[in-house]
């Protein structure tokens, strides 16, 4: 069946028509699904009973459930397990700023990047998210704390960029003025680095915020961290950067997760800013969070302070990311696998 809250508003509309339904159903339907994030056809108050039981017949009416969530006791972020209709489980994960709350959504179950440091990828992919599962992660958040979502990011489990469409539709919905209406400004999608869809999505011309997972400024040693970098080099990672800036006017963000010995050295801070310097960038810090099926070690704080201020003194602006969750499997498919070992 049709999946109706992956269906924009002039699609909905249609659909109201084949049904032999006034056009203004749609809006109203709309703004049930996507501006007040109701779980069931009852709830819609001012709609027709009649369309209510055409609807249930004829589309899938997805809404996600929390099977797990967990509170970090350091800094209140949570995390959530959300159960799927197939039975398949996802990740999502609410932090709190000043400035509001954001929301980091799960693209795909599983994931098939290989990335050396991530839970994620340790079982595969098993399949693509529908864009209404990845809102749902949001919707549902909203839902269990009552709170409005500011800012969302696309850098939970899986590759955003491998499930290009269904992000695309996402975004549109996410950021629609009969929705939650969040600002693209306000939303952030992560890559490992596909060039051709990074050069894709740039010919969008979105004000949306791409980050680009580096973790290493040699394409040798890239390639020990992160199997993408077997397809594309460095060189062409940082042309499709430039072109992203100069498509639609966005700094690049980039994120390097810093592993002891293996990517935070003074060498590897002098490779980075000569690799990125020439680009209107932002460099993202991350102490790599670990994980048990892998020997990473997190840099020490010296070394992280350090190599940020190498940085600095090259003229990059740079942050070292706020870790947040530690306490509670923070780092992306470490709750999911817990869950599926029975833990």
């Amino acid at each position: 069946m049709t999946d109706l809250k992956s269906l924009t508003l002039d699609e909905l509309t249609a659909e109201m028509q084949k049904m032999g339904e006034k056009s203004f159903r749609a809006k109203q339907l709309y703004g049930w699904m996507h501006g007040r994030q109701a779980v069931c056809y009852e709830e819609m108050t001012n709609l027709p009973r009649t369309l209510a039981d055409k609807c249930r017949e004829r589309y899938d009416y997805i809404v996600l459930k929390p099977v797990r969530v967990q509170e970090s006791a350091i800094d209140g972020t949570r995390k959530y397990l959300f159960a799927l209709p197939d039975g398949n489980t996802v990740e999502s994960v609410l932090m709190r700023y000043k400035h509001g709350s954001c929301v980091c959504v799960s693209s795909q179950v599983g994931c098939r990047m290989g990335c050396r440091f991530c839970a994620s990828t340790l079982d595969g992919l098993e399949r693509n998210l529908l864009p209404s599962e990845m809102l749902e992660q949001v919707y549902a958040v909203t839902r269990h704390t009552g709170e409005r979502v500011s800012n969302v990011v696309v850098m939970g489990s899986g590759e955003p960029l491998d499930n290009y469409d269904n992000l695309l539709r996402f975004l549109e919905l996410l950021t629609d003025e009969n929705g939650l209406h969040i600002s693209q400004r306000n939303v952030t999608v992560s890559t490992c680095g596909i060039v051709p869809r990074m050069r894709q999505l740039a010919d969008r011309q979105l004000q949306i915020t791409l980050a680009l997972s580096l973790h290493a400024a040699t394409d040798d040693r890239r390639r020990k961290l992160m199997p993408v970098a077997e397809r594309y080099s460095l060189n062409e990672l940082m042309e499709a950067c430039a072109y992203y800036f100069e498509r639609t006017g966005r700094r690049i963000t980039f994120e390097y997760s810093l592993v002891r010995g293996v990517n935070d050295s003074a060498e590897d801070a002098a490779l980075l800013a000569s690799l990125i310097g020439h680009l209107n960038c932002h460099v993202n810090l991350i102490p790599v969070n670990p994980i048990r099926e892998r020997d990473y070690v997190q840099s020490e704080r010296y070394a992280v302070n350090a190599f940020r201020d190498r940085l600095r003194d090259r003229g990059l602006n740079v942050t070292v990311r706020r870790e947040m969750g530690r306490d509670i499997d923070g780092a992306c498919g470490q709750l999911r696998r817990r869950y599926m070992r029975g833990e």
